[in-house]
């Protein structure tokens, strides 16, 4: 195996056209660097884009919306007080990815990726309406984060291409959004379900959905409904949740999730339109220390409010 680290995205893409079958980018390693360990990857070529000089900053803010490059950290994405903002739902998933040293290495940009239909950060960036820009030596293309994921692990970024950044636009006045994820145990593990929810200034709502189908699934938009009326909320949540398709795992079984789904977003939608009226943006404390599997916006199949 060898090791590349180029100074270009134009060098970047041509290492990895290069040897587009066996070659893989190297950002945070904290998934890829586990895998060669444990032999599941095992590439010729690690292109190692940390130190390429025309990618996108990490965080970059104008008046339309946020743009993350590849080198942006679930730390950064905690830590930004604009994204803390505008964004909260995606704060709150980044706070859940895995412990505080991976979170200060885990690239935002790599967990959607990476193609995982469990990966946390993807159903709030789906229903925030997310885009990314793929580049390869034939030129650049941007697509929706809804349609880039094709099955477990399978994405439109092709072998020898490369995802150069990552656009969220602004959110429109009155809307917010918040998460809810379902876990085995607290801290460090795989979602058993979880749910991005965004409720905007009409009360129109989107969800997004991670690991109830083979890619991260987005649910709406919904028209508003009354959510003190319950049974307006689960025709709503019914809606929302037609495209789901969860199965049976050894995280949990086919009728646990479908149950646990629509609690959670039901949670994730309630806490959302509250954020919408009041304003309500506390996030958990991570960056004080209070653990990530005690932030409101993670459940455990133990001692669950189901």
């Amino acid at each position: 195996m060898r090791y590349y680290r180029p100074a270009t995205t134009a060098q970047a893409v041509a290492a990895l056209a290069s040897e587009s079958q066996t070659s893989r980018v190297l950002v945070g390693g904290t998934d890829l660097l586990v895998a060669i360990r444990h032999r599941t990857a095992q590439p010729t070529l690690l292109v190692d884009i940390k130190r390429v000089r025309d990618l996108a900053p990490p965080i970059a803010v104008d008046d339309e919306g946020v743009t993350f490059g590849p080198t942006a950290t679930m730390s950064d994405v905690i830590a930004h007080p604009v994204v803390r903002e505008w964004f909260p739902a995606l704060v709150e998933a980044a706070v859940l990815v895995g412990s505080a040293a991976i979170r200060n290495r885990a690239s935002l940009i790599a967990n959607s990726a990476n193609g995982s239909p469990a990966a946390d950060t993807s159903p709030p960036l789906v229903a925030l309406d997310a885009s990314v820009t793929i580049s390869s030596v034939s030129g650049e293309r941007s697509t929706p984060l809804r349609q880039f994921f094709l099955a477990p692990r399978r994405t439109l970024c092709r072998p020898g291409e490369l995802v150069t950044s990552m656009r969220v636009p602004r959110p429109s006045p009155g809307s917010s959004s918040a998460f809810e994820r379902m876990t085995r145990r607290r801290g460090v593990d795989l979602a058993t379900c979880s749910v991005g929810a965004v409720v905007d200034g009409d009360g129109v709502m989107t969800v997004g959905l991670g690991a109830v189908g083979p890619t991260t699934l987005l649910g709406g938009p919904v028209t508003p409904v009354d959510l003190s009326s319950e049974e307006q909320v689960y025709r709503a949540i019914d809606g929302l949740l037609a495209a789901a398709t969860p199965i049976g795992d050894v995280r949990a079984g086919k009728a646990y999730r479908t149950a646990m789904v629509r609690v959670l977003a039901r949670r994730a939608l309630t806490r959302a339109a509250a954020r919408r009226a009041d304003r309500d943006l506390a996030l958990p404390q991570v960056l004080g220390g209070t653990a990530a599997g005690n932030s409101p916006a993670e459940r455990t199949s133990r001692g669950s409010d189901s």
